[in-house]
């Protein structure tokens, strides 16, 4: 493809580097929640809140977790609104933050840092003892809720990063969020033709060795549901709603693979995971939230997505 040498304004200029290639800041809060208290932080029911958005995948991994561990009366939850403005997110009218009573979540953030300065992400894991954030990074945070709160959790006894499966998990993990969670977000928010097209070459590469992989196996590392699985649906969930458009990650369609669709399927018909899921927030938040990639901010109406037919997986 001919390249004009056009570069445009980034969405985030923050986080765009001198060749029009995204690169992602890193989270502020990395402290932990422990079940043994010595991290400063103990696991307690009733003592923590989720900060959360359905649009997000990154707050989503978070909502999942939650949820199948069934730790909804252990940590509370905010959810808050999918159009996020120049002060970042905001909480809806009718559903106020419950903490400090907040009109954003960048005055959490300000609570815990005040000389923080850069973009406000979700989800947040805030300690309502000592009214502060302590986690922002959604792969710890998954983690924590996975194992520091069993004492309280409906479910104990599911566990998605086992000891014998780690190092793979880990692997896999890895791949998955460089070339395709956070390689959305690279073809997305390229500003040049080249940085664009490296990213777009390198998601599908890495869409295609997932789709063979799970043409050998039910699960990303087997007959059991992990970590790496819901790390990945959180990106497959939003892709031909969002991203095939959206991002311009156009080559194929999610629907389009003879694999990944039914893994889909899988994974979206798993109880409880259907509730997680709000394509009302995801459309709304990226197609208004993004005025340099969609300035009209028109919403689109479809696309008609299958979620619900037979996976066709149970055989693997």
């Amino acid at each position: 493809m001919d390249r004009v040498g056009l570069v445009s304004n980034a969405q985030f200029e923050k986080e765009t580097d001198t060749k029009g290639a995204f690169v992602r800041q890193r989270s502020a809060f990395r402290e932990r929640v422990t079940a043994d208290g010595s991290s400063g932080f103990p696991a307690e029911s009733g003592r923590y809140h989720l900060y959360v958005s359905y649009a997000c995948p990154w707050a989503s991994r978070a909502i999942i977790f939650r949820k199948l561990k069934g730790l909804e009366d252990v940590i509370s939850m905010t959810v808050v609104d999918p159009v996020r403005d120049d002060q970042g997110w905001r909480f809806f009218d009718d559903d106020p933050d419950p903490i400090n009573g907040y009109g954003y979540l960048l005055e959490a953030y300000l609570r815990t840092d005040p000389d923080f300065s850069d973009r406000v992400t979700v989800p947040v894991l805030w300690d309502k003892e000592t009214n502060r954030a302590v986690n922002n990074e959604s792969s710890e945070i998954i983690r924590m809720l996975n194992t520091e709160f069993d004492r309280w959790a409906a479910n104990p006894d599911l566990d998605f990063y086992p000891e014998p499966l780690r190092q793979e998990i880990d692997e896999v993990n890895e791949r998955i969020y460089k070339s395709i969670n956070n390689g959305v977000y690279r073809a997305g928010f390229a500003t040049t033709q080249e940085a664009y097209e490296a990213a777009f070459i390198e998601l599908f590469e890495a869409l295609d060795v997932m789709d063979d992989r799970l043409g050998e196996r039910r699960y990303l590392t087997g007959s059991r549901i992990t970590e790496a699985d819901w790390r990945f649906f959180v990106t497959l969930i939003r892709f031909d709603a969002v991203y095939v458009g959206h991002f311009k990650c156009n080559q194929r369609r999610i629907a389009d693979y003879d694999n990944l669709a039914g893994y889909l399927r899988d994974l979206y018909q798993q109880p409880g995971i259907r509730e997680t899921v709000d394509f009302d927030h995801i459309k709304r938040h990226y197609y208004v939230t993004h005025p340099r990639i969609n300035p009209t901010r028109v919403v689109p109406m479809g696309p008609l997505l299958d979620l619900e037919s037979d996976p066709a997986r149970a055989h693997l």
